[in-house]
Order: C-alpha cells, then structure tokens, then sequence
C-alpha cells in the first residue's frame, strides 16, 4: 500500500465535516487507533484542518468538495481530450514536464494537493489538500519560443472570464499573470517552456486559485495581500470550475496559435485591474512611477511618464507607495 492511500482514505471519510470516532476509523480502515492517530498528523501537514474531541473522535473544520475525474467528465463534451485528477504530487507544472514526450497538446492535470508547488521566480505556491485549484496543461506551439509572448495574458484572461461567468463579480487582471478579487490576489498563473528559437517549443500553463484556505495555512506567511472565494462570500463547485477552465483554456489557445494576441487585448483591456490608474512597476531594483496605459501587441506594459508611454517586457506592478 503507497503511502498517501491511508490518508487519502481517511480524508475521504471526514471529507463529510462531522465527527468520526477514532473506534470507528479505525474498524474501518482495519488499523489501530494509535495509527489512525499517525495519519492524521499526515492529513495535518498537507494543510488541513483536523479538529479533535475526546469521546467524540476528529472531524475537519469544514466539508470538503473533493475532485471526482467523473463528476469533472460530466461537464464536458465527451471529445474534449484528456485531464487527470491527481491527489498528492510535487508540482502539477512538474508533472507535465515529466511526460511532455507523452503528452498531446491540451493534455491537462488537476491536483488535491502539492507538496512542492510553485510560483514565478522560485516563489512557493501553498497548495494546502482539497481547498483550492492547481490545474495545469501542456501545449506544443510549432511558431518556437518567440511565440509565447504574453500568453500569460491570454490565460488571465480566460480564467476571469471563466469565473465572471460563475458568478465572480469584481474579479480583475493584474499584469502580467496575476487575477484578483476586491484589490487582493486570488490567483497566479506560470508559464515554463522548453524549446530553441526557430524550434517548437513545449510548455506547461500552471493555474492556481484560492477557493478556501484553512486556518492553519493562514497562518503561514505569504508575502502579499490574498484572498479567497470562500472570504468574498461565494460557494463555486470545484469540478464544474476545473472542466469550465480545461475549456476556456483549450479554446483561446487555439485562437492564440492562429492569431496571437492581437485577438486578446480588448478583452485584456476590459478586465486590467490598474488601466489609468498611478502605479509602481519593480524591475529588479529599479522602480519606476507611471500611469499604467495597458499593453501593446507583444503583452509589455504600456507606462506613462510626464506624457511619453514606454512599454515594459519585465517586472511587477505594485501599488506600494505609489
């Protein structure tokens, strides 16, 4: 028996958000209570939140909505290609690029959980069990590396659309691979390629979004301000999401191989949370002020400066002591 299935079966039985006695777990499972004691400190460490009772056994703190590969399935055309439903790995990106050789354009995962999971510039991505998003997809683009320029942009904007569509109301894009909700973070896009110029090259799209975050991730330190469905008041089905976004995602890439992202920037430009708007844009050390003017045809930020606009290729936006 692999290591993560006795875990894996247990957050299955509290996935219910009611007590569950360690007596009953463990004639269930068929182990001891002491071992059932073992594996929810594991269920602990993948970010959950257990809480226990004496005379009454553990419960989580809330239900979980687990990913089902056939609840995902029913959402979709029976052509739509594939998706596996992961439940603990490393890195969704990982994974993918492990397989590329294997892998068709559109192929797609979906994780319960990651244990190394990642952000741009090495950043780590806290991908606590069950709560959130971690989706990624492969794509080979034959026009080589050259081709890839904003397509970080494409994905923010498919993936707004996609939750306006379920009901997200203020959701916005931050350039040049952020989405937030009422001024704070909700999700974050990395693209990793591999692939010479003059070449094709092969990527991997990771996705996160922050549906719920449980109390004991919240106290972990993440460096910027987020937030979450669940904090904005909204309940969304976690499967429908994930077969609404392996769509969205498979469609504008088509249109962004033909057309590039000239077909993109309206519908960019409609949903950019800081058009018009003073902000702050870090490049390395540097900082330079502006008013942010969008993006050009390339996916550079467009920054005003004593009216000349200069477009940018690198960096982050901030606010900050704007």
């Amino acid at each position: 028996m692999k290591k993560s299935q006795v875990p894996l079966r247990l957050i299955n039985i509290l996935a219910d958000g009611i007590f569950h006695s360690g007596e009953q777990l463990g004639e269930i499972m068929g182990i001891s209570r002491t071992a059932i004691n073992k594996h929810i400190r594991t269920i602990k460490s993948w970010g959950l939140d257990v809480f226990s009772l004496s005379g009454r056994g553990y419960c989580l703190t809330c239900p979980l909505q687990l990913l089902d590969e056939k609840k995902i399935r029913s959402y979709m055309p029976s052509d739509s290609g594939n998706i596996e439903v992961l439940s603990v790995i490393d890195s969704t990106n990982q994974y993918l690029l492990e397989r590329m050789n294997e892998l068709q354009s559109g192929d797609a995962c979906v994780a319960e959980y990651q244990y190394s999971g990642r952000g741009r510039r090495g950043r780590q991505w806290v991908s606590p069990f069950g709560s959130n998003i971690y989706f990624s997809m492969f794509w080979r683009l034959e026009q080589g590396p050259e081709s890839v320029m904003g397509l970080s942009l494409v994905i923010g904007t498919a993936i707004t659309e996609v939750l306006k569509q379920m009901g997200v109301e203020d959701i916005r894009v931050k350039w040049p691979n952020d989405l937030y909700l009422h001024g704070k973070k909700l999700a974050g896009i990395l693209v990793e390629l591999t692939g010479k110029m003059g070449d094709a090259v092969q990527l991997v799209m990771g996705i996160g979004i922050n549906i719920l975050m449980p109390i004991t991730t919240q106290k972990e330190s993440i460096n910027q301000d987020w937030t979450t469905l669940q904090e904005a008041g909204i309940t969304i089905d976690r499967n429908k999401l994930t077969a609404e976004l392996f769509a969205a995602l498979k469609r504008d890439m088509i249109q962004f191989e033909k057309e590039g992202l000239t077909a993109f920037i309206d519908r960019w430009r409609q949903l950019d949370n800081y058009c018009d708007c003073p902000v702050k844009l870090i490049v390395g050390k540097k900082e330079i002020r502006g008013i942010a003017r969008g993006i050009d045809s390339q996916g550079a930020l467009l920054l005003e400066q004593n009216g000349t606009i200069k477009a940018y290729s690198g960096g982050e936006i901030s606010l900050r002591g704007v």
